[in-house]
């Protein structure tokens, strides 16, 4: 199969990591080929895969976007990875828990503006991803990273099971939610399923499985989105060729007169330039002694 350019909005199942479900699409002849935004083994849900020119765009869509999860924890139990497949290393009684204490520690995760990175992550010190050193036994420094939370809330409590809903920013550890909350329950909690509802701009309800696509890969050029429909929030400027030329040269292109006030305003910091309808570069719009121009940020051709 030739080489295909867009996004694959997969339904990663649950046990295989990302990187073995790209590998899968990999030997359908997508040798460029990427993703955005890993899922855990034991989590399933939306993962984008990259392929061809797509490649280039997995800063912006992590970026641009959030993530939407739902899961269980359990309570009751501590493990070295977080989640419930990792070693226990301490169970506490949980029975002293009341479900609004479940609740109201659920709803504060919306404020919460940080979080500890599990230790066996793939967030890096001194260049090795954490879970190698931990499986090595060496003590990495504690990490915190930044997060945002707009939604969180409890779909059931029937404890020590507890189904949530969370709507965060794209990095954001599942996993290091639920230990949190268990550590403030004061006996302990370990994530035992997650699903990636949502990846900007991509729901469940537009990903494809990924047994059906390798038992007929004539599946993946129909389910293949094209790159302008990843970026949904980015300003479309069609090029005519001459401009396309210019474009694929290097040249910056003149700023045309705006349609609308909108058109012309100076938060409209971004454009997807379109040749034919097919994504051709990323670009910034910039003030130049002449004329604002359109310049390019990242090129997608060859």
């Amino acid at each position: 199969m030739p080489q295909l350019d867009g996004v694959l909005v997969l339904n990663k199942p649950s046990g295989p990591t990302s990187a073995r479900c790209v590998a899968a699409i990999k030997r359908l002849g997508q040798k460029k080929i990427g993703h955005a935004g890993t899922l855990d083994p034991l989590a399933s849900g939306v993962l984008l895969v990259l392929l061809g020119q797509a490649t280039k765009l997995s800063g912006h869509l992590q970026g641009d976007g959030g993530k939407v999860y739902s899961g269980t924890l359990r309570l009751g139990q501590t493990t070295d990875t977080w989640d419930s497949e990792g070693t226990v290393t301490a169970e506490a009684a949980w029975e002293h828990v009341r479900e609004e204490d479940v609740r109201r520690e659920i709803a504060a995760w919306r404020d919460l503006t940080e979080q500890p990175v599990p230790p066996y992550s793939a967030a890096k010190h001194r260049g090795q991803p954490l879970y190698k050193l931990a499986r090595k036994g060496i003590a990495a420094p504690a990490k915190v990273k930044r997060i945002q939370i707009s939604q969180a809330e409890t779909l059931m409590a029937s404890l020590p099971l507890v189904r949530f809903r969370v709507a965060c920013s794209s990095g954001t550890y599942i996993r290091s939610l639920a230990h949190s909350l268990g550590m403030r329950l004061g006996c302990g909690a370990v994530l035992t399923e997650l699903t990636r509802e949502y990846s900007h701009p991509f729901g469940l309800d537009a990903a494809c499985d990924l047994a059906a696509v390798t038992a007929d890969p004539g599946l993946l050029p129909v389910a293949v989105r094209p790159i302008a429909e990843a970026l949904p929030g980015w300003r479309k400027v069609e090029l005519t060729p001459e401009e396309a030329a210019r474009v694929r040269n290097g040249t910056a292109v003149p700023c045309r007169k705006p349609e609308s006030p909108a058109d012309g305003a100076e938060d409209a910091a971004c454009a997807l330039l379109l040749e034919q309808g097919n994504a051709l570069a990323l670009a910034r719009r910039e003030a130049t002694p002449a004329d604002p121009c359109w310049i390019v940020v990242r090129g997608l051709w060859n």
